[in-house]
């Protein structure tokens, strides 16, 4: 089996073999979740009054504003779910900053999300749904090529949450001539680094988001669009979205959680409900590994005129 669709238990691993796992685009999985989660009361909370509340696939925890965007609910609710998450966060980034020490230095902790909707039939319009193996561009405004790591917790009490993968992105670049066409957009060649007008368009966004601090997720970078372009390319082809070559599921158990560099492996929510979720960006220069990160595969493909 290809190194990129194990999944590892590393409940008693070292940091190295952790860090060395995730770079290789392995799925890093705990049999039981390694931190506190909230409190069983508050879990029910989330579990029996979220659903109905929110109509949003994500209820997230913005630390630049300290609140939750776009949730319509009662003050009450509101601030028990803001605490919820805020507190949920803060725990998430001191397990990681322990166990991952030499990928922590620099990195930005992001937001903190519960994903309390069926993910299973939803039918959705295909660049909106998470049942349809992809692969993550863009996260929390631009990421400028550095990677993706993601934190998951099943907080379902009785139901495995499903995961379908083809492989890595590296194995699938490799293998699709139309992941570099796709990455090119309408250019002759990939363009992966800022130009003049992407600079001044990330100040402005800076400036502005001093004043507005969520400002900051419109920002973007010639390597986040071309990530963007194959991650619509995986939603909507219908030609790579029928082939099943390497395609295998991965099951999380109740109360489980894994974590994982969601730019570095392909993957879908095949059915699930009620998950926790964190955010981290991790400085590209912080890596080990680099060859496997996207932006230097696309920064390769770029030379070569791939």
């Amino acid at each position: 089996m290809p190194q990129a669709y194990a999944l590892n238990k590393f409940d008693d691993a070292t940091s190295a073999q952790i860090e060395t796992a995730l770079e290789s685009s392995d799925v890093v999985f705990f049999e039981r979740c390694p931190i506190e989660l909230p409190t069983e009361a508050d879990c029910d909370f989330l579990r029996s009054e979220l659903p109905d509340q929110a109509k949003l696939k994500n209820i997230s925890y913005h630390p630049e504003s300290d609140s939750v965007p776009g949730f319509d609910a009662s003050p009450e609710i509101t601030s028990r779910v803001t605490d919820i998450l805020r507190d949920h966060r803060s725990r998430v980034g001191e397990f990681l900053t322990r166990q991952l020490p030499n990928l922590a230095p620099g990195w930005t902790l992001g937001t903190s999300s519960f994903r309390g909707i069926e993910e299973g039939g939803r039918g959705l319009h295909p660049r909106a749904s998470s049942e349809i193996v992809h692969i993550d561009a863009g996260a929390y405004g631009a990421t400028n090529g550095n990677r993706i790591l993601r934190f998951f917790v099943n907080l379902h009490p009785d139901r495995d949450r499903v995961w379908g993968t083809k492989g890595s992105f590296r194995s699938l670049f490799e293998a699709h001539a139309a992941f570099p066409d796709a990455a090119r957009g309408n250019g002759e060649r990939i363009t992966v680094k800022k130009g003049v007008l992407d600079h001044c368009f990330s100040g402005f966004v800076g400036g502005l988001s001093k004043v507005y601090p969520l400002a900051k997720v419109v920002d973007s970078s010639p390597y986040d669009r071309a990530m963007r372009r194959i991650h619509n390319y995986m939603k909507e082809s219908l030609e790579f979205r029928g082939d099943q070559s390497g395609y295998r599921e991965i099951r999380f158990p109740p109360l489980s959680s894994w974590m994982v560099f969601t730019d570095g492996i392909s993957h879908s929510v095949v059915s699930g409900q009620y998950a926790l979720t964190t955010t981290v960006l991790v400085p590209l220069e912080n890596c080990r590994l680099p060859e496997h990160a996207p932006f230097n595969i696309l920064a390769a493909a770029s030379e070569a005129r791939v």
